[in-house]
């Protein structure tokens, strides 16, 4: 099978999947960068993983960036799977789970740990992405009466 027949077997709208997708390695990308700044504004030098001071403002920029990688694998697995049946739903799904890692790191990054609950309304997101891979499974269980 070409690469191309087998982009139009994707269902219609999957390439807002795919760019949601793309969408979370750059806020991998900025959120590394900001770990970055911060090691060298603090002087935490590698191979070092956290300043010796605990509850150091680099240790909650570097927990920010810690904690999304951490969830990467899982989200993306969800939003590939989900948006197989449903792209625009998991697509928007999957935008509210990329602003709310911004707000969890906005938050987190002012020092005071209590504030990466901004990032909270992540959960909404999980659960429409989780639904929609379980409703993946059954239609291909046919444990379901799917058309």
């Amino acid at each position: 099978m070409t690469l191309s027949k087998f982009a139009e077997e994707l269902p219609e709208g999957f390439g807002y999947v795919l760019l949601t997708g793309a969408g979370s390695l750059f806020i991998n990308m900025w959120m590394a960068i900001n770990v970055g700044k911060a090691r060298k504004q603090y002087e935490v030098k590698y191979p070092q993983m956290y300043h010796d001071e605990p509850g150091h403002i680099f240790n909650c920029i570097q927990r920010a960036h810690q904690n999304t990688l951490e969830g990467q694998s899982a989200f993306m697995f969800l939003l590939m799977t989900s948006g197989l049946q449903y792209p625009k739903i998991s697509a928007g799904a999957g935008t509210v789970y990329l602003a709310s890692r911004i707000a969890y790191a906005l938050g987190y990054y002012t020092g005071d740990p209590s504030k990466r609950r901004w990032g909270s309304f992540i959960h909404l997101a999980e659960i429409v992405l989780l639904g929609g891979t379980i409703s993946l499974a059954f239609r291909v269980l046919k444990w379901w009466p799917y058309k």
